[in-house]
């Protein structure tokens, strides 16, 4: 009977919603609140606050001996935090290692892990203590300037919160995720707070004004941090944004005009064992083309080195494709998502977090003052009661001696309190000598001093500002960019250009300079290099020099036969420069009747004016020309015996076109008479009564007209009396040209 009555009241009567419902909102409350998110005022989770205040009780300072960090787990788990070792320990861990926060708390010695994501070694073997920044968080935490709470078992007190005379939820970041809400800051520089908080101190600041105090977050990994200010201004004032991050890497200049890139800084919490992997899988998948290898070659600082494919692939580019393709570039996405007060979650901004903190610095200051008032009332009472003593020495020993209590008499003669009395009591005789009164009136002057100096600091709400502002100037000071610990660390960049993704993939591919020789019969060959020796290019038996022209393997080259067609061949498929190379024809469908006019490199952006032997012509844009198929492309029509006779690129800024026929009579008319087509027989150019066209030019009239003289060149700078329509027949050259009848 007694065990149904105990059932009965284990039964609770709701529905199973509700029940569920009220069951997760206190899960998620003490996640909030208890794990995940930092209190805006120390920038602490509990698991945090507890380790420093379990590593200050055990007197860790910097001064003393570093401890096995399993004890400062087992202390923490014991007295604080009942979870599991490991968690505790990792924490410990994360807050010693200088590349994951920016200013370490705890001082590790021994293996706590490195970059590359290698783990610290196990707790038994580590030691720790607080580090100085640790201090400043603690300092204070004995005068009564926080409130504490009972442990989770009641047999110990904890601080709700730290002191915090260090703003480092900034100053080192945080990221939790909880239950519906996450938060993720980053760090900042200290100095740079400070000198935003001086000057908040002063008046109100725009953002403008913030931006320009704290240019952007400064992580522990340096880095440069390219994101426009306008975003970053738009971040600190929503307290959510993104910060663009990438690597910082330097030209490194080797022997024979080759290079090499070296990183020499990553992205905040990139592993770089996992980024070096991550590149050369992109490398083998031949993702990378312009990259060829990637060393590890860092000590104690980083040096990741990347060897380019070829000496011809900028940097820039090399890098930009990197920063596309791998973690050399990522986005920390800031999410200040805090405890207000260390009960209300809430998203703040930049200003509305360093104000929280100056209030919280405001309310310590003020419980420190008002416990030390109480401590310094206390020693001037008891002070007072020692002077009396001094001025009635013999009276006060005679009552102690002869009444049988001595405590009421004393405080009856002298009008003692009872502490007064209590101390004279356990006066010993040694402090009864002169020099012993004059130490005890300089103390009670100086304490006099402090009494008056602390009333009027509690009593004035703008003299607590003063000194906070002078607390924060020191801070600065300590943590300036002149010292060791306070130096930027992310460079601030400015946001890249944009770059085509074309471009990067255009640069992505493979490119070497190349030299195309096509020999008078039509053997072609592709040699690597520019500028190589024609004499020493060998021909078979009975041929000779035919068009020679440099290009990259990336690069289209065109072929313009006398057959009016014209054919495109790739730079990447052209037969190796040993030997003769490979007839044209095996390539192309080149009829055996048709002669090689001209060869050049593909541009999309040039004009080309190609001209028949029967002096007929029209202009055609490159772009026009280009061969999809073994065939060619027929641009200029030709019948009968007349056949393609030239191939003419046009500079930019030509104007005019000098033309001269096998009858030794030049003509110059202006460009624009000569129509764009895309294919056709042409117009006339020039008319002949004998023969046909020699040879044809484009010009800048304001140049004049170059032609070969001799060894060198001469230029005509009167053309007029050659000058005339389209069409007509013209007039002799002048005196000195080419018997050739060629302008070069």
């Amino acid at each position: 009977m007694a065990q149904d009555n105990v059932l009965e009241q284990q039964i609770v009567n709701q529905p199973i919603g509700e029940l569920l419902s009220d069951r997760y909102l206190s899960y998620a409350l003490s996640t909030i609140m208890s794990r995940s998110l930092p209190d805006v005022r120390d920038g602490m989770k509990p698991v945090h606050r507890r380790l420093l205040y379990a590593m200050y009780q055990l007197q860790l300072t910097p001064d003393k001996l570093p401890k096995k960090c399993a004890r400062v787990v087992g202390d923490v788990i014991g007295k604080y935090h009942p979870h599991g070792d490991q968690s505790v320990y990792d924490a410990l861990v994360r807050l010693a290692q200088d590349f994951s926060v920016r200013y370490p708390l705890i001082d590790g010695q021994g293996n706590f892990g490195n970059i590359d994501g290698d783990n610290a070694a196990a707790m038994r073997y580590t030691e720790s203590r607080l580090t100085s920044v640790a201090q400043l968080m603690l300092d204070g935490i004995n005068e009564n300037a926080v409130d504490f709470r009972p442990t989770y078992d009641g047999s110990e007190e904890e601080p709700i919160v730290l002191p915090a005379g260090f703003p480092n939820l900034l100053a080192n970041g945080a990221s939790g995720i909880a239950v519906g809400m996450a938060t993720n800051i980053p760090p900042f520089n200290v100095a740079e707070l400070c000198d935003a908080m001086l000057a908040m101190l002063e008046d109100d600041i725009t953002d403008k004004q913030l931006v320009k105090l704290v240019p952007g977050p400064d992580f522990p990994t340096g880095g440069e941090l390219v994101e426009p200010k306008e975003n970053i201004m738009a971040a600190y004032r929503e307290g959510r944004g993104a910060f663009r991050l990438r690597a910082r890497w330097e030209k490194e200049e080797l022997k024979g005009g080759t290079y090499q890139v070296i990183i020499t800084e990553i992205p905040y919490q990139v592993q770089k064992s996992k980024l070096i992997e991550k590149i050369a899988e992109l490398i083998n998948a031949r993702k990378l083309p312009m990259l060829d290898d990637i060393r590890d070659e860092s000590a104690e600082d980083i040096r990741v080195v990347l060897v380019p494919r070829s000496r011809n692939v900028e940097p820039e580019l090399l890098m930009e494709a990197l920063f596309r393709s791998t973690d050399l570039e990522t986005r920390f996405n800031m999410n200040m998502n805090v405890l207000d007060g260390g009960v209300t979650p809430k998203v703040m901004g930049l200003k509305e977090v360093l104000q929280c903190w100056l209030n919280h610095q405001q309310e310590v200051l003020l419980r420190r003052s008002n416990h030390r008032l109480e401590k310094v009332l206390h020693r001037l009472e008891v002070l007072e009661g020692f002077l009396t003593v001094f001025l009635n020495i013999d009276k006060v020993i005679k009552i102690i001696r002869t009444k049988d209590d001595p405590k009421a008499e004393l405080i009856k003669a002298f009008t003692l309190s009872d502490v007064q009395a209590e101390a004279i009591l356990n006066m010993r005789l040694r402090a009864l000598n002169k020099l012993q009164e004059i130490e005890l009136k300089s103390e009670h002057d100086a304490l006099s001093k402090e009494r008056d100096e602390l009333e009027k600091l509690i009593k004035s709400e703008a003299r607590q500002w003063t000194k906070i502002k002078k607390q924060v100037g020191e801070l600065g000071k300590m943590f300036g960019q002149a010292t060791p610990l306070g130096a930027r660390r992310t460079k601030i960049g400015n946001a890249p250009a944009l770059v085509d993704i074309d471009t990067i993939e255009e640069a992505m591919i493979e490119k070497e300079p190349i030299t195309v020789v096509i020999s008078k019969k039509g053997w072609i060959r592709g040699m690597k290099g520019h500028g190589l020796d024609a004499k020493g290019f060998k021909y078979k038996d009975g041929d000779r020099e035919g068009f020679i022209v440099e290009g990259q393997t990336t690069d289209k080259f065109l072929v313009f036969a006398s057959n009016g067609r014209f054919y495109t061949l790739s730079g990447d498929k052209l037969p190796p420069g040993r030997g003769y190379g490979e007839p044209l024809r095996l390539m192309v469908d080149l009829p055996n009747d048709a002669d090689i006019v001209d060869l050049g490199v593909y541009d999309p952006n040039m004009r080309l004016l190609v001209a028949s032997d029967d002096g007929r012509g029209f202009v055609v844009p490159m772009s026009d020309v280009l061969a999809q198929t073994k065939g060619g492309k027929q641009i200029l029509n030709v019948k009968g015996k007349v056949e393609a006779k030239l191939c003419y690129p046009i500079a930019e800024g030509d104007d005019h076109v000098a033309v001269i026929g096998q009858n030794r009579k030049m003509l110059v008319f202006e460009l624009a008479e000569v129509p764009e087509m895309s294919k056709g027989k042409g117009v006339i150019l020039q008319k002949y009564k004998d023969g046909g066209l020699s040879d044809i030019k484009t010009f800048k009239w304001e140049n004049g007209l170059s032609y070969k003289y001799g060894a060198g060149e001469t230029v005509v700078e009167d053309l007029n009396p050659w000058v005339g329509n389209r069409a007509q027949a013209g007039r002799l050259p002048p005196n000195g040209f080419p018997k050739k009848n060629t302008f070069s």
